[in-house]
């Protein structure tokens, strides 16, 4: 049975934007099953509503690999928490855990058992900005790692992608994620 990974957009995304089909073709080439579900829900929905259709419509084992960008990185920390399995990775990329501007932020808990998320992922990495147009920066990447451990890396490249900033490839995360 090959590993299992699943691509999270962020708010506003789709599976066909920035680096999403660059790292689904890497994973594939390397044994992986990839999904790149498309969610335009996220982060319009609360996610007291939104958190259910996404744990019905995926399987998760302690092989897969969830990948989250922006408000899909913020996705993966209520995901994490609400499984009944210990994942393999979880990599939040631009992720926070927190509001990181003045939008609403319908994807984020008022709270986490922090606990918890920790234990549903044998392996967490956070990717974050010195600087992010969105908040979305090291600052929330540092929050997060404080609470839950793992690897925290911080570059200076702004939101890892965004309708001004193409972002094809991201080699770093083809690194990141265990072979």
């Amino acid at each position: 049975m090959p590993k299992n990974a699943i691509l999270f957009h962020g708010t506003g995304g789709s599976p066909d934007a920035i680096w999403y089909p660059w790292l689904a073709r890497r994973l594939t080439d390397r044994g992986y099953a990839v999904q790149t579900p498309h969610y335009p829900a996220l982060n319009v929905e609360p996610i007291a509503t939104f958190l259910p259709q996404v744990l019905r419509r995926h399987a998760f084992d302690d092989e897969t690999v969830l990948v989250g960008h922006s408000g899909g990185a913020a996705l993966l920390l209520s995901l994490l928490e609400h499984l009944d399995v210990t994942v393999a990775q979880a990599v939040l990329v631009a992720g926070y855990a927190t509001a990181p501007n003045t939008a609403d932020e319908p994807v984020l808990q008022d709270d986490y058992d922090w606990a918890a998320i920790r234990a549903h992922a044998a392996d967490l990495c956070f990717v974050n900005s010195v600087v992010d147009p969105y908040g979305c920066d090291a600052v929330q990447g540092r929050a997060m790692f404080d609470r839950l451990g793992g690897t925290l890396v911080v570059r200076d490249e702004g939101h890892f992608g965004d309708v001004d900033q193409p972002y094809p490839t991201f080699p770093l995360l083809d690194r990141l994620i265990g072979g």
